[in-house]
């Protein structure tokens, strides 16, 4: 069965908490913050709040850079929302890739490998954590809280594989000069390979670009050429959807058959597309 995600930011209080229950309603699986300390809101306040206006929506950080945090504060913070939630937090990490975010907190980024180093070993204290070493209270709900991975790195992917509850791929790669921008890895055989890396274990996909229209092919070639990538590989990655509601069920379907992704995550902007598309069942 396919699932749906969200990934949002709240603006003001009572947007915030209408998104929730909208997400709900419609029938999303989860509500996703993303973590860019500095340039977006706090992600567990943001959910703690939304945790509050729903029963079912599962929680989580999408992604939490473990970069910039000291893991006994995640395991409280994910401890927490997990208590407030009813047991509906999903601890989201990632290796981190803005600059900006290491030098505020009086660092300097690190290489890729440091990096990856660095959250596999925030992802396994704060893991421990969790489980009652090192943190008597507060104690979470779920034992284990489940532990989603972001990322598309060649180390990250295999200790996932082994430790994750969830992979989460961007389709994003290398991070650009700006210190925000990613290159993409859109080809077919990047995905292939990166669907390997996962060894079986559930696959969430992060839908970069949503179009409903009467004509797939002209956004799908517009989109290769913004992003020099093979229109054939647009078409068949899971990262970008256009066509009619019938042309992107179809699409979500081919995915499914091709790579055995049954989960994504989309954007605020696709919260209709994705109402449109449950609605179909």
């Amino acid at each position: 069965m396919t699932t749906f995600s969200l990934q949002a930011l709240p603006d003001d209080a009572a947007g915030w908490l209408d998104l929730a229950r909208r997400a709900e309603e419609i029938g999303f699986e989860a509500l996703y913050v993303a973590d860019h300390p500095g340039s977006c809101p706090a992600p567990f306040v943001a959910l703690a709040a939304a945790a509050a206006v729903t029963a079912r929506l599962r929680l989580g950080s999408y992604v939490a850079n473990a970069g910039v945090r000291e893991p006994i504060l995640l395991a409280s913070d994910v401890a927490t929302l997990d208590v407030v939630s009813g047991g509906r937090a999903i601890l989201g990490l990632g290796a981190g890739h803005t600059p900006a975010e290491w030098a505020a907190v009086g660092k300097v980024r690190p290489g890729v490998r440091a990096r990856v180093d660095h959250c596999i070993a925030v992802a396994e204290a704060t893991r421990r954590m969790l489980a009652g070493d090192g943190m008597e209270k507060p104690r979470p709900v779920q034992q284990p809280v489940p532990l989603l991975i972001g990322g598309g790195n060649t180390r990250l992917l295999g200790w996932a594989a082994e430790h994750a509850d969830l992979i989460g791929l961007s389709g994003l790669g290398r991070t650009l000069d700006d210190g925000h921008g990613h290159e993409v890895r859109w080809h077919t055989g990047q995905v292939d390979a990166q669907v390997e890396l996962a060894g079986g274990k559930p696959i969430e996909a992060l839908v970069q670009l949503v179009q409903v229209t009467d004509d797939a092919g002209a956004v799908y070639a517009e989109w290769a050429k913004d992003t020099s990538t093979p229109e054939e590989d647009l078409v068949a990655a899971p990262f970008m959807l256009a066509g009619t509601i019938e042309e992107i069920a179809a699409k979500i379907k081919a995915v499914e058959s091709r790579w055995g992704i049954t989960r994504f995550a989309v954007r605020k902007p696709a919260i209709e597309v994705v109402e449109a598309l449950l609605r179909r069942h």
